[in-house]
This record gives C-alpha cells, structure tokens and sequence, in this order.
C-alpha cells in the first residue's frame, strides 16, 4: 500500500507537489496521469526516497522507504531506464543488485526468464535498446518479490509485443494482490490496464476515482439516435446546452441530453425510435477535457 498525507516538493519558488493526499490500495493497478509539469515523476521520486518531501509525508507499507530494512523486498520501482553501469551485462546487474540485498542468486535467472532478457543477458547494457532496458529495469524492480510497484513511463521504447506483455504483467500482479503505480501516455493502454486513476493538474489532485467513474463525470454525454423522423425530433431536442449532428437522413448524435430524456421527448412527440446507444467517451477525449486548464504549453492548429 502507497499512501501520500499533505505530500508538497518545491523546488525555490516553484511547487512541484502541491499538498497531496491519496492511498493506493493492493490488488488493483492505479494509473498515474497528469500533463507534462504536472508532478508525477516528482511524486514516485519522492515515494522512493530519492527526493526529500517539502512538507507532508509518503510511505509504503506503513513506513517511509528509508526506514525498510529490506526496501527491495517491499517496493520495487522502475523511475529510469537509462539506469545501470553501461559496462556491465545485464546479468551482471541484477547480480550485483541482489547481492546486495541478500537475494538468492537463482532469483536472478527467474526474473531474466520472466522479462525476455535471456539472449541478451549477457551483453553489455551499453548496447541495449530502450525497450531492452525498460525489461531490464522491470526485472530489477521484481527481483526481491514486493508487493509494492512503481513504474514511470515503463512501455516507453517496447515494439506492441513488449507493450502488450507489460499490460499483462500488471494485471497480474495486482491479481496477485499487489499494489500497483503505474504512469503513462498512451491512454488505450491505461484504459485496457487501470482499474483506479489519479489524475494531477499543476502538482495538485484534480481526480481520483475508479476508471468507470472518470469516464462518466468526465467525458460527455453522446447519444445515437436512429428514426425515421429524424428532423422532428432533432427540432425538439435542440438548445444552448445541446450539440446536434447529422450522420445520414436517419441517424444522428447527441451531446448534452440522456438517453432517458431523449426517449421520453419522442414519446411525447409520437416519434419511433429505432436505435438510441448511449456513447463512452474514450479515456483520451475524458482526460483531455479534464486537463485542458493544466496544460502548459499548447499547440496550435495546424494549417
């Protein structure tokens, strides 16, 4: 378990983490979202130990991560995957890792099978790709076996196998019961894989709510119609609040009024009504809508 109370990092006068609080439960994968800027690394840093927290505090399990006797058994992290000596192999270091924390070497070969690193286990890191280094990182992080996960950014580099296989790493491992952080830009990934968000906006909380219940408060409310009176109806939902859009003579979208609504207003009007299909949006378009105020730097249009 993961859990921030009042957690603030400022850097000289800028906040990086504004005041944060949140508690990460086992057995489900949290996703980690926020614009660029926004605080997440900062907040898995500090989760880590690797910065100091300016105020509040995070702990893992209870405890801060300094104060573990055995930290890699308890938490296992993948912040960089441009860490590690360049010289050595990849097997090298993962060995000298656990020995460090007095894991039995047989461990090693488990967590090289478990990533796909046997062919290059033995070649020097220097020579690894991105996304062999993401897999090196991932087997670092599970060689003491914990129950806590961290990964920034950890598909960064992977060929859509590698990606997929992450995906499936994770579920299990919150199968497993447990906890899981996980940062991203590739929302179809975090759809398929979170089962919580925590979204950040300029290092504070602007969500934090099961997958489900951030799609429904953020994303809108799009509803298919299909009738043969499409004009009829069409005339009798429009407003301010509504958007109206015609995709053939017969069907057309809805944003801004329930199916439920929409339903009864053809009742009302003597209308038939051959489809009405409530419509998702997706977790890019919701977070998108969420985030715009936080963004820091735009893009314009393109010409």
């Amino acid at each position: 378990m993961i859990t921030a109370s009042g957690l603030s990092k400022t850097y000289g006068s800028r906040t990086a983490v504004d005041g944060i609080s949140f508690a990460l439960e086992p057995g489900r994968v949290t996703g980690f979202l926020g614009p660029n800027g926004a605080g997440k690394s900062t907040t898995m840093r500090l989760a880590m130990g690797l910065d100091r927290p300016s105020a509040g505090q995070i702990t893992i399990n209870g405890k801060p991560f300094a104060e573990h006797r055995a930290p890699l058994r308890e938490v296992g992290a993948v912040l960089d995957a441009g860490a590690g000596h360049p010289g050595w192999t990849g097997e090298q270091q993962l060995r000298i890792l656990a020995a460090t924390h007095a894991i039995p070497r047989s461990r090693v070969q488990e967590v090289i099978e478990m990533t796909g690193l046997s062919s290059v286990a033995d070649r020097r890191i220097k020579g690894y790709s991105l996304g062999m280094s993401q897999r090196l990182g991932i087997a670092a992080a599970m060689l003491g076996d914990p129950q806590v996960l961290i990964f920034d950014e950890p598909i960064n580099g992977l060929d859509p196998e590698g990606v997929r296989w992450v995906r499936q790493l994770v579920r299990r491992l919150a199968g497993q019961g447990r906890t899981v952080f996980l940062s991203s830009h590739l929302m179809s990934e975090m759809a398929q894989t979170a089962d919580h968000l925590i979204v950040l906006g300029q290092g504070r909380i602007i969500a934090d709510q099961p997958l489900g219940d951030f799609l429904d408060t953020a994303g809108e409310t799009r509803v298919l119609v299909r009738t043969e009176d499409s004009q009829t109806l069409m005339a009798a939902l429009a407003g301010a609040e509504v958007t109206l859009t015609c995709q053939d003579a017969e069907t057309f979208e809805v944003r801004g009024v329930d199916a439920r609504s929409i339903g009864r207003r053809a009742l009302e009007l003597g209308v038939v009504v051959h489809e009405l299909t409530p419509l998702h949006s997706s977790l890019e378009d919701s977070y998108l809508r969420l985030t715009g105020d936080y963004v820091e730097h735009r893009s314009g249009g393109l010409s």
